[in-house]
């Protein structure tokens, strides 16, 4: 009775991404709604162009839910990713309690005495009031939860992951001057990595781990289908077919699932009814971003053309 409750939340899962544009395959499904059962970041890996980051914004606007976005990038610090002080409304304040030191001090005798009385107001001084919260700390802060999108992690320094492993576990987070922020309620979070380097143990323990591969050709199917609703059946399958023929090639960059949406518009656009050589040809640079990849693809056109016809008529 409990798996069969499971299998059907996760096929809420799918039909609920499904609704936003977003055609998951039950793997990644399976990974979404364990992560809101468990309240556990995900950590999804993959080739650019795959659909790590729309997945983040299909769930937030399947959910009906804010999505905050930090991207990461080399040199990227908590000044940027979590707080910095308003150092502007910190110098105001300072000139303020400057002009009003007489009535501060309240006719103090002695220097210790102002020193006890000048006290009281260096809490103020580093309040919450003069914090500018970043997308870290904004997502621990909004009141009916959020998606917390920490987009392309590999690309910040090993120094970075250490600051985010409080928030991954425990959803909060130490202010030296404050004390700890608690999440009011916990962020759905999706973390992305291209795997441009190993990221570390520590961070990788506290996430459910999801690759999204290139997908099969059925469900690459149904992902154009979906996103590019005036292609043809045979057009599209043709497509997919040419697409999938190309990613067997040994190529600097293959293909990506965005890349092919981008191919079924084009060739919407250019009216055409069935892949030929020559609207190949004219528009591979939509599909390959390196003019090597461009060279090495174009003599087997004719031959993977023919292939993706034959797998159209008896697939």
């Amino acid at each position: 009775m409990a798996d069969q409750k499971a299998s059907t939340s996760i096929e809420a899962v799918e039909s609920g991404l499904a609704a936003q544009g977003y055609i998951a395959s039950r793997q990644i499904a399976t990974a979404v709604y364990l992560s809101q059962q468990i309240e556990k970041p995900i950590l999804v890996e993959g080739p650019a162009g795959v659909g790590k980051t729309e997945l983040a914004k299909a769930i937030a606007a399947w959910r009906g839910m804010k999505m905050i976005r930090l991207q990461c990038y080399e040199g990227l610090d908590e000044a940027k990713a979590l707080y910095e002080w308003k150092y502007a409304k910190q110098l105001l304040y300072t000139q303020i309690l400057k002009d009003k030191l007489g009535e501060v001090l309240g006719g103090a005798q002695t220097l210790h005495a102002a020193l006890d009385q000048l006290h009281d107001f260096g809490d103020v001084f580093f309040s919450k009031e003069f914090v500018e919260p970043r997308p870290l700390l904004q997502a621990l802060e909004q009141p009916g939860g959020c998606v917390l999108l920490i987009d392309e992690i590999d690309k910040s320094d090993a120094e970075f992951e250490s600051l985010l492993l409080e928030i991954l576990s425990d959803f909060q987070v130490t202010i030296p001057e404050l004390g700890t922020v608690s999440a009011i309620t916990p962020p759905t979070v999706i973390l992305t990595s291209n795997s441009e380097r190993d990221l570390g143990d520590a961070l990788k323990r506290r996430c459910l781990h999801l690759h999204i591969g290139f997908p099969e050709q059925r469900l690459e199917e149904r992902i154009v289908e979906s996103r590019v609703p005036g292609i043809s059946q045979t057009l599209r399958r043709q497509m997919v077919g040419f697409i999938h023929e190309i990613r067997s090639l040994d190529l600097k960059k293959l293909p990506s699932v965005s890349e092919t949406i981008d191919w079924a518009r084009v060739l919407v656009l250019l009216q055409a009814s069935e892949l030929d050589t020559e609207i190949v040809k004219d528009t591979l640079n939509v599909l390959l971003k390196y003019e090597t990849d461009i060279e090495a693809a174009a003599p087997q056109v004719t031959t993977f053309i023919a292939k993706a016809a034959r797998s159209n008529v008896f697939g």
